[in-house]
This record gives C-alpha cells, structure tokens and sequence, in this order.
C-alpha cells in the first residue's frame, strides 16, 4: 500500500513549536515575508483551548496587522461594553471595542492564515528536545510524530507551547514552573438569555477573590463562563507551592453568588465539561531568548495579571519575534537583542497591570470605582482607557488615584 502523506520535513528556515495564537501570528508574518516556516503542533487543528475568549482592542490591532480582523469578526460576536459588577452588585459599562470568539475557532482561523500565507503545518507532532550544535546554539528540534523520532533543523526556533512548563523545562528556558494564576471555564447554550447578556461581564467577589467571575456572550446563543484566579501560586526560591485553591469550589461559590450566573446555568445547557488551565503572567518565569531560540506567547509570560487578557499580547509577542528574525536574519545576537528590547519595551505595562491587580486581591476597590465612575464621565473615561491600553490601570488604585476618586 502506497503512502499518501507527504515527506515530513527535515530542514527550514524558521520552526515554530505550537500554533496558537503567537504561533501563528509569527509563521503568517515570516512567511509572507517569503521565509520557509514550519508550525508543529502537539494538536490537530482546530483544537480546543481553555481560555475566556474575550478580544479586546488589542486583539483587534494584532488582528487587523495580520490581515486577518474581518475573518475573526464575520464569526465573532460583537459588544460594546465590558459590564464591571461589583461585590456590592453594584455595576458600570465600560466601553470598548470587543468580541468574543471561542479559541477552538480563533485558532483555525489564525493558523489557516499562516498556511495560506506559505506555511506548512505539521500535526500532530509532540515536541522532545531541542538540536544544538557544538557550541550550544538551538539549530532545530526533535519531534515524536506517530511514535517515531523526528529532526526537524532550522535557523531559528520560537517556542510558543503556551503556560504548561513541559516543553519550556526542555527547551532549558524555564525559571518558574508554577503558573501565576489558574482559571475554569465552561460554555452554555442558553438562547432565552442572549437579549439580556450583551457586554462581557466581569465579576468581583469574595468568593471568586484574589480573582474574577466572567460571563462573555459568544455565537449562536453560547456564553463563556468561568472564574479566575490570580497569584494561585507561591514562589518560594524559584519553586511554586499551590495555596489551597478549589477551582471548581470556587466556580460553583460563584453561580450561588452571582444572580444572572445562577440564571444561566439553570436555563441553559453545559456543553461538554467544565475545564481548567493554568496562566502565565506578567512577562516573568521564563528565559526569553537564548542562541538559536526565542520564547514567545504565553510560554513568555504573556497574560495580563489584572485582566487575564492574553490573545492580543501573545500575537504582538509574536509579531515581534518575527520581525527581530526579519531585520536581522543571520546575526543571532541581533536578533535576540531586538527581541529582548521588544518586551522590555512592554514591560512596564504589564508592570502597572499587576498593580492594577490589587482590585482582584481586594473587590472593595472595585465597588469604590464603580460608585464613582457612574458618577464621573472622566473616570469612566480612564477605565475604558485601561480597555484600549491608553490609561495606567495601576493609578486607578494607587493611593494617589484613590484620592482623586473623591475629587473628579
């Protein structure tokens, strides 16, 4: 019997180890730069990613850098708001330009624009090792694909496996092996309530605290809904210990809490399971780059620590590795240089997120906003500033900003 498949490769110009979003965002942009680009994922495509599915502005950005914003929007569904809920019940609608699409979707259309764009896919193919050569330098990676050892050489690796730590302790870039928070989330179908749930509503409570419940209305009569936790994880000398977390405890604690959860889950219909994920946050707990290699997405730390937001920021991450490749080609310190100053560039952004983080150790804060901002055209103005990343979420909460609560 003839085998249809075609060769599996064995050399590139540039390997990328996992197909989500940074993954793909970087092989659609290397190779319509005319770059040979091989994506190897552990996952067929089209598979399922735990995640809350929310695109905010700078999704969209990436998005639309890509050429792919009009693909993701005809499928998405759109809102104009986020729904801030305090633990008083108290809430305020934050503009903004969002939707909601679930990744199983989004990723499809991410990696068919990296094939369409040249390309190739490999699938499935569960990353092993890196190949290095006599003086340490990554020049490829060895798969197992259909049980078999596989070598795949390249100029250049990126590694973009996401926040499980397997693949980045193997790759030698892992520093924390812990995440920096954990969340769960399920889908409902529940069309009574689609005239009812239109922005994506994000809660604090106690229940859900440090954290976040969320509900995102999705397509054809589908909400996200899950819960969030932040800073699930002590670090004690570079070695995480879990705190007494109960994600599915403090799921349930969430519908009992929050009325148009309980409503939900009683007239709906869960689709498949409830399912949890770790997060990785803040740009911190991986090596970013070493020769022959760059890390990118999630896997580099990629999410917001306050929002949980990661979709956009792990396509920019990606973006910015492929161009470091692009301006430099051949010179291995300049593009790990250009990459490196890339994130730092965004560092300090991530740095006020996690101060803004405080409103999910403390939800008090989050009453003291909304009461203030259904009051205050200008406060309001600075949370949808948070929103669209042109205002400093971290002085929404400093003591500085709390006082200027009382004066706007």
């Amino acid at each position: 019997m003839i085998d249809a498949r075609p060769a599996l490769p064995t050399r590139t110009q540039v390997l990328i180890i996992g197909a989500g979003p940074a993954g793909s965002a970087a092989a659609r942009w290397l190779a319509r730069a005319g770059l040979d680009v091989v994506m190897a994922d552990q996952h067929p495509l089209g598979r399922d990613k735990i995640c809350g599915d929310g695109l905010i502005p700078d999704a969209h950005k990436a998005l639309e850098r890509l050429g792919l914003l009009e693909r993701v929007m005809a499928r998405a569904q759109r809102s104009g708001h986020v729904r801030c809920v305090g633990p008083r019940g108290g809430s305020i609608d934050v503009p903004g330009h969002l939707a909601v699409l679930p990744r199983k979707q989004l990723d499809e259309i991410l990696n068919l624009g990296a094939q369409e764009a040249g390309a190739r896919f490999l699938s499935p193919a569960r990353f092993e090792a890196p190949l290095e050569d006599a003086q340490g330098r990554v020049r490829g990676a060895r798969f197992l694909i259909d049980g078999q050892a596989h070598e795949i050489e390249a100029d250049w690796v990126l590694l973009a496996t996401g926040a499980v730590p397997k693949a980045l302790t193997a790759a030698g870039m892992c520093e924390r092996h812990t995440p920096s928070g954990v969340a769960l989330r399920g889908y409902v179908h529940a069309p009574s309530l689609v005239d009812e749930i239109k922005a994506l509503e994000v809660v604090w409570c106690k229940p859900v605290q440090p954290g976040y419940g969320w509900i995102f209305p999705a397509p054809d009569g589908h909400f996200n809904i899950g819960v969030g936790v932040t800073d699930s994880h002590r670090d004690l000398a570079g070695k995480g210990q879990k705190k007494d977390v109960n994600l599915r405890a403090i799921f349930d604690a969430f519908i009992g809490y929050h009325p148009l959860a309980k409503r939900l889950m009683a007239e709906g219909q869960l689709v498949g399971d409830l399912k949890g994920a770790p997060l990785r946050c803040t740009l911190k707990g991986a090596r970013w780059t070493r020769p022959g290699l760059l890390v990118v997405g999630e896997a580099a730390g990629s999410t917001y620590s306050f929002t949980g937001e990661g979709i956009g920021k792990a396509m920019e991450t990606g973006l910015l590795a492929a161009e470091a490749i692009l301006a430099h080609r051949q010179e291995d310190a300049a593009v790990r240089a250009a990459y490196e100053e890339g994130l730092r560039s965004l560092q300090p952004k991530y740095d006020l997120y996690e101060r803004g983080n405080r409103v999910n150790a403390f939800p008090w804060l989050a009453d003291l906003l909304i009461w203030r901002a259904r009051k205050s055209p200008r406060l309001l103005n600075r949370m949808s500033g948070v929103l669209n990343e042109t205002s400093n979420p971290g002085n929404l909460v400093s003591v500085k900003g709390l006082a200027r609560l009382f004066l706007e």
